[in-house]
């Protein structure tokens, strides 16, 4: 059984109330979730979500009577109640979408180069690479994956795609390691790219951008909101939106008593938290994983309030 990356950090960052209701906006196969319910009463209450229709195969497999489960996207919220206690996002591609050549996600093994979370949704990443211009799958593989050879990666796919169909993984792999020149020590010249196309086509940072004012509208006083994220593009969304609730603006120029001040919406609870060198050891994955954490406080909150300071 595959065991999730900082399993213990973010139960222990949830502070588990035996009668509460509980969020793992990212189900994968079940691993937090099984972590949550082992700390749950006979009252308490989780609901799980995920877009993967695997991991809704594995969710009805439960039988918990406290456990429910909704096929949807991370940044969809309406099914959850209107105050829970706590929920858990665990971001990006999991495991078992990685292990598996038939979704696509990776390079080590060849397969058909789909990278959709949702198999229903489209375009998957052969389609999408196939009509996009230059310009525009420069800009993804630069921002969405850091990638300083993007110029160079784009205009090799576009070159190659007008010979024959970029329709699998190591073809593209390849098509990238011919277009970069130079790599740092460990990692294939393909990493970033693939990085960079998943999120594009699974719209990942924009997910993360409307579930975050979402979660915290439905938490209730004293809920935790955890975040687990595996690459600086998702955890700067994070820490920056956390931050603007937990350091509200002050107005400039004008005399304020200590009542009349900005209350925050959030606390930020502890510092953020890396994977300990024994679970990187046992879990190279977990090296880049990042959990940040906060408490809804009684401030009101609504998603209307001006919020643009954290998306930049």
């Amino acid at each position: 059984m595959h065991r999730p990356v900082l399993e213990s950090e973010a139960i222990a960052a949830l502070a588990v109330k035996a009668a509460g209701i509980y969020v793992d906006g990212t189900f994968g196969r079940g691993g937090h979730s099984r972590a949550i319910l082992a700390q749950l009463g006979p009252q308490g209450r989780l609901i799980a979500l995920d877009r993967d229709p695997e991991a809704a195969a594995a969710a009805r497999a439960s039988g918990d009577p406290r456990f429910s489960f909704v096929h949807t996207k991370f940044s969809d919220l309406s099914a959850l109640p209107p105050m829970v206690d706590g929920m858990l996002f665990d971001l990006g591609v999991s495991s078992p979408q990685l292990d598996d050549p038939k979704r696509g996600f990776s390079f080590r093994a060849d397969g058909p180069l789909d990278m959709r979370m949702d198999p229903g949704s489209s375009p998957n990443a052969a389609e999408w690479l196939a009509t996009a211009e230059q310009q525009q799958i420069t800009e993804v593989i630069r921002d969405y994956g850091e990638e300083r050879f993007a110029k160079q990666i784009a205009a090799a796919i576009v070159a190659a795609r007008r010979r024959e169909p970029i329709l699998r993984t190591r073809q593209l792999a390849d098509l990238v390691a011919g277009a970069v020149r130079t790599r740092e020590p460990g990692q294939d010249p393909a990493t970033r790219t693939f990085q960079a196309l998943r999120i594009h086509v699974n719209r990942e940072l924009e997910e993360v951008s409307l579930m975050l004012p979402r979660a915290v509208e439905r938490l209730a006083e004293g809920g935790r909101l955890a975040v687990i994220s595996f690459h600086s593009l998702e955890d700067r969304i994070v820490k920056r939106f956390l931050q603007s609730l937990a350091r509200p603006e002050m107005p400039r120029r004008l005399p304020l008593r200590a009542s009349e001040m900005p209350q925050p919406i959030l606390r930020i609870a502890g510092r953020a938290q890396r994977a300990a060198p024994s679970e990187t050891t046992r879990n190279p994955r977990a090296r880049s994983a990042t959990l940040r954490v906060a408490e809804r406080t009684a401030v009101p909150y609504s998603r209307t309030e001006p919020d643009a300071r954290w998306r930049n």
